[in-house]
């Protein structure tokens, strides 16, 4: 499933794609009005997660241009406007409407609602990266067919992973996305579950979890 994330705030579009990423979504990003509808026009995603307010114009004017062309892609607009008339404005638009500040998990959860109800819902839910599966309903992990038992925090770390092969995941992303924006506790404590997985995970060759150095964390098969 391919989810376009639209917002000029920076910070919104790398937490959204991380927290989507992790659900095992594709995600592309835009900025602006103009990026949006290039974008959109492309008929590859499957829904589009849009701010009302960008620097060249306003959501409202991406989703009515997109129904006019016949683009019926699934629009849920994330934005700050909460004032009666702009929610009625894009519910009458999109979708569904949520205002920010938002909780991550309700989001996804919106979308998710929001694919249903479209018929376009995924079916699948494994993860695979070389001879590692996950099935993040069922929550199981195996490596070449043997299972590897898991906590629920170990899990989510390795999905995330999993969900975002070859990218590295900084520290920040990490704690935002599988610990919660504004986690205050251990400051070690991605460090300290990156080494759990590593005991439990890659104790089968080859090694699938690689430190960058000076900048996070990554999935991977070997390079030759």
């Amino acid at each position: 499933m391919r989810v376009l994330v639209v917002d000029d705030e920076p910070y919104i579009t790398d937490v959204v794609s991380s927290a989507l990423s992790f659900e095992g979504f594709a995600t592309e990003e835009a900025t602006t009005v103009a990026e949006a509808l290039s974008h959109a026009r492309t008929g590859t995603f499957d829904c589009i997660v849009l701010d009302v307010m960008l620097p060249d114009g306003d959501g409202f004017t991406v989703c009515r241009t997109l129904r006019e062309e016949a683009i019926a892609t699934p629009v849920l607009f994330l934005t700050a406007r909460d004032a009666g008339p702009d929610k009625l404005t894009g519910l009458g638009l999109g979708d569904d409407y949520v205002t920010k500040p938002f909780s991550i998990d309700e989001l996804v959860a919106r979308i998710r609602a929001v694919l249903r109800r479209t018929g376009t819902a995924a079916d699948d839910c494994r993860l695979r990266v070389a001879d590692l599966v996950m099935d993040t309903e069922e929550r199981t992990v195996s490596r070449d067919g043997e299972a590897i038992e898991l906590t629920a925090t170990e899990f989510n770390l390795l999905a995330f992973l999993a969900a975002n092969p070859r990218r590295v995941l900084s520290r920040t992303q990490i704690l935002d996305v599988v610990w919660g924006d504004g986690y205050d506790g251990e400051s070690n404590i991605v460090e300290t579950y990156i080494s759990y997985l590593r005991k439990k995970v890659d104790r089968f060759p080859p090694a699938l979890i690689h430190t960058v150095r000076g900048v996070g964390y990554t999935m991977r098969e070997p390079r030759p």
